[in-house]
Formats: C-alpha cells, structure tokens, sequence
C-alpha cells in the first residue's frame, strides 16, 4: 500500500479499501465507518457554549453568549441572517445544520481550567454536544481544546489569544480563528516605534499564565527589534484586583513605558491603578511616560473609562469597521440587544458559523470530515476581510488593527479608533516560528 493510500490524519483513504477478495478490519465495516461521538440521531443537533460566566473575564463571556444564540438563530432560519448574507461560502441555507436544528447548551467555566474541562466534559458526555466553542482565556482553551481532542469532538476556539492554542498545545480537532499575540506584537511595533520613538525603556506588568507570557514575549521581541529595551517584567496572579503594590516599582524603574500584558477585569484594574499612580502625568528620560495594552477590546474600554484616551494596543476585529459583514453583524446584533459587539461576539459567531459551514460542506458532522473542509479553507464576508484557516496549524490569516482610545468620544460604545489595519500578509509567519515551536497537530480523532 503506498503512502498516497493513507491521509495525514491516518484514515485510510476509501479507494485504498476496494479489492477483491480484501477482507476489512472491522473498524471499516459499514456499521462502524460512520461511527463517531454523539452522531446525530434525531431531528436536532447540539453544540456546547462554554464560556466564562464568573471571574475576570465574564463580560467577554455574556457577550460571546449572546453572539452564539444569535448564531444559533441565523442558522435555525430566523432573524434576518446576519452574516449568512455576506460569507463567500452559500453553503448555509438557513435550516439548521445538515437539515437538524441547532440546539445548545451551555457552561461556566468560571476562567478556570478545571472548571472548564468539567463543563465542557459534562456537555459532551451528558447534553450530547458534538462540538464545544467558547473561551475568552488562552489557559482554558488550552485545557478544553485537549479534552475535546481526547473525546472526538471539534472545539471551535473562542476567544484566546496565546501563541500556544495553535502554537505548542496546537490539537488536530482544535481550530482558531481569533489573532494571538505574535501577531499584535508584528501589528503595533511599526506603529509604537511612529508615535513614541525608537529609544525606550519598557517595564512590562504580565498576567501569570500561558497568554501572559506568549504576549509579553511577543511584543519584547518586536519592540526590542526597533531598539526598545525592556528594564522589567513582573508577573500578577490573574485573581489580582488591585494592583498598587505592582505599580509603585514602575516609578523606581528607570522605565518610560508600562506594557500592560492584562486581559478583561485584570487591565481595567492595573490601568486604573496606574493612572491613578500619576504614571501618565510623569516626564521619564525626558520622555512623556506611555503606557500601551497589547490585547484591547470595548468592553475593557469601557471598563476602563477616560483612562484609556490615547493608549495604544490592537483587536481583533471592531464594531465601526464598514465592510458588508461586519456592518451586517453589528446590525443584527444591535438590533436583538441594544448596543454593539464586542471582538469576543463577533469571532465567537464566525466560529459557529464556520463550524455549520464546513459540516454542510463536508456533507457530514463527523469531526474529521469537518477538519478537512475547515484546513486551507479561504473565505471573505465575515469582516477583517479575506481569510485563510491554515491546515498547518488551524490558525486563521486575516488583517490585524491597531486602536487607540478616543480623545473625545461621542458615545459610550464609541471609546476605540483605528489608527492602523495591518495587512494579513504582515502578521503571517512561518508554522515552525521559534514562538511557534514544540508540540505537533497530531491526527484527528473521531471518537466513539
């Protein structure tokens, strides 16, 4: 049998199988070639949401929510089809999944890991989820995209940004389509090194898990590279409230920029803090002290009120952006709650809708018929323009922005500008990336 007989996921390819006389393992007879975790029986299909609904990160999570029922109500055929209308795939007809309607339920994973993988394994095991979604942090998607390796199922990575998700802890049944933190570090050096020069001294204040470090070692690397120095990085426990007692040494530092390696809860905290300290208001080296949040999103703004006027950092996707998606999301968002999306809405609804996408297209929910049709995948009209899902690691390629909080904003959702769209072709970089390394896809898993 030669090598072209065998797929990389090692499923031995159907043409391999026909010959006469060839008796079969069992586990390609017909009764089990279509066997896999929670095949859908029935009339409906049910997807897991699992999300932060307490801890630090619980605004990103009610706002990832409420993007995955409006998902869920595109894809059953009501409302008025949100970015169904604009994706490049007309694969979606607006009846369900594979024609079963879309059921979900939904977890808490309290932005912890075990409490995470205990929800997610209780929809899988109990609610008969065929693929669990959600996040909003790099450590829980790490711990839920492995279990969902182990059990067979496709997780469609919410909101997480470490280089490890599809870096080292990278999973053949895990898929992202958020940015990480190479790519804000490749998106707001350029722009840093414009406004505040090439000759600074950087102090960075880093949340103590894996998308605090992959953050923190991606924008030193590239601000280092345009001949910043780096004079400090101090880790915070991520159940950190008020930082003062990590603010105070900045003064002592000799540095003139703080980087700010904090996510949701955490950054509002640590920047009030720091504007309270009267770090904005110093002259350092005879430099006015900067102060810069590598992962921004609106509801951190929000959050963070007047103090985040002028602060640069990058996102993964903004409400104001006025492509045919992205305006066509905000509005059926918009309508259905009252204010618009978030980052973590918008990519938590494209991931739901790529998910429906590629099982329509693969003509099949098993999950490794559904990676197939998601690798190498090229698609436009779901805002940040054209995209690709790379095969090599499940990381989606799209344009980056670089925002900075208005001066003078004209509404309470109004708080970010675009000062930069980076193309994709910048942020893209090889698979095999030093930031990138160890670990390796493996071959997906079907389950049961």
């Amino acid at each position: 049998m030669s090598k072209s007989d065998v797929s990389r996921r090692g499923v031995l390819k159907s043409g391999a199988l026909m010959g006469a006389g060839v008796a079969l393992p069992t586990i390609f007879t017909a009764q089990s070639a279509h066997a896999y975790t929670n095949e859908p029986t029935g009339s409906t299909v049910t997807l897991g949401f699992n999300v932060p609904q307490t801890g630090p990160y619980a605004d990103e999570g009610a706002d990832e929510l409420r993007a995955y029922q409006l998902a869920v109500e595109h894809l059953n055929g009501g409302g008025d089809g949100g970015m169904m209308n604009t994706f490049s795939s007309k694969a979606l007809k607006g009846n369900g999944i594979l024609g079963k309607e879309v059921k979900y339920v939904t977890g808490d994973t309290q932005t912890k890991s075990d409490a995470a993988r205990a929800s997610a394994k209780s929809m899988i095991e109990k609610d008969g989820a065929i693929m669990i979604t959600g996040g909003s942090s790099s450590g829980v998607a790490v711990a839920v995209q492995a279990l969902c390796q182990e059990a067979g199922v496709i997780f469609m990575a919410g909101l997480t940004h470490s280089n490890d998700t599809t870096g080292k802890d990278k999973r053949a049944n895990g898929f992202r389509h958020f940015f990480n933190s190479y790519m804000s570090g490749a998106a707001l050096a350029p722009v840093l090194k414009n406004a505040y020069g090439a000759d600074r001294k950087a102090y960075h204040l880093t949340a103590d898990y894996n998308w605090g470090y992959t953050t923190e070692e991606a924008v030193r690397s590239s601000t280092e590279a345009m001949g910043w120095e780096t004079v400090a990085a101090v880790k915070t426990p991520l159940t950190q409230t008020d930082f003062s007692s990590y603010i105070a040494p900045v003064l002592q530092s000799g540095a003139d920029v703080l980087v700010l390696n904090h996510y949701g809860g955490n950054m509002v905290n640590s920047l009030t803090n720091a504007v309270q300290f009267g770090l904005r208001d110093k002259i350092v080296n005879g430099k006015q002290f900067e102060i810069v949040v590598p992962l921004y999103s609106r509801l951190m703004a929000k959050g963070a009120g007047a103090n985040v006027k002028g602060i640069f950092g990058s996102t993964n996707w903004h409400w104001s952006l006025q492509d045919e998606g992205s305006k066509a999301f905000v509005k059926s968002f918009g309508t259905k709650y009252g204010f618009p999306p978030s980052q973590a809405a918008h990519t938590t609804y494209v991931q739901t809708l790529l998910y429906a996408d590629a099982c329509e297209r693969a003509g099949s929910f098993a999950p490794c018929a559904v990676a197939e049709a998601l690798e190498d995948f090229e698609f436009d009209g779901l805002g940040n323009g054209k995209t690709l899902y790379r095969g090599a690691d499940h990381q989606c390629f799209k344009d980056v922005l670089v925002v900075k909080g208005k001066e003078n904003p004209t509404s309470e959702f109004d708080l970010l500008e675009i000062v930069e769209v980076t193309p994709a072709a910048q942020v893209t970089y090889d698979p095999n990336h030093p930031q990138f390394a160890g670990g390796a896809l493996g071959t997906c898993n079907n389950g049961a």
